[in-house]
């Protein structure tokens, strides 16, 4: 009987929300919505972790900079219990300067933190096109930002699919749809410990 009044308060309780503020590697670029990554995390959510939704708030093409100036209106219009906060690869690919990618990051983990949402920051890599000393402040700036605020991180979305050219769109730069499922994998080991 508790069990069942336990089930039942759960179903009309107002879901906490994952959201997810990225750019088109979460947006589903190039492919339908349904087939991203973000998608078939809220699938699995769903499923598994009753209580709970996903929101995607991504967008393709945006920057730490377009992250950190709507976080704040995202958080009010979801009030978010887990914010997974992906950013940063369009800024690398632009060269646009660390220092500022890493303050806006930090600003997006602040205003999570204040608003009581736990968060899980996404690294990234990119080719080293600026230069082994920009390649590298570039990955240390994730590790950095979780260690210094205490969040979750993992540190390259692109880990299981990285080294697999065939896994990739024409543009060798967003995954293709067969390989979103082991991307939604990847996250899920870091995301799922936050939803309890």
């Amino acid at each position: 009987m508790a069990q069942t009044a336990a089930a039942a308060a759960a179903a009309t309780a107002p879901a906490r929300t994952i959201l997810v503020m990225g750019d088109s590697l979460s947006a589903a670029y190039g492919l339908s919505a349904s087939q991203g990554w973000v998608a078939l995390t809220a699938e699995r959510v769903s499923r598994t972790k009753p209580g709970w939704r996903v929101v995607n708030a991504s967008i393709s093409g945006e920057t730490t900079a377009g992250g950190a100036s709507r976080i704040a209106a995202e958080l009010q219009r979801h009030r978010p219990a887990v914010v997974v906060i992906e950013l940063g690869a369009n800024d690398g690919l632009r060269g646009l300067s660390l220092q500022q990618s890493r303050a806006n990051l930090d600003r997006m983990i602040q205003a999570a933190q204040s608003a009581k949402a736990r968060v899980l920051l996404i690294g990234m890599r990119i080719p080293p096109n600026y230069g082994p000393d920009y390649t590298r402040g570039f990955e240390e700036n994730f590790t950095a930002l979780a260690k210094q605020r205490q969040v979750a991180l993992l540190p390259f979305l692109l880990e299981p699919v990285a080294l697999d050219r065939d896994a990739f769109q024409a543009d060798n730069l967003h995954p293709v749809a067969s390989a979103q499922p082991k991307l939604r994998d990847h996250v899920w080991k870091a995301l799922e410990p936050l939803l309890n």
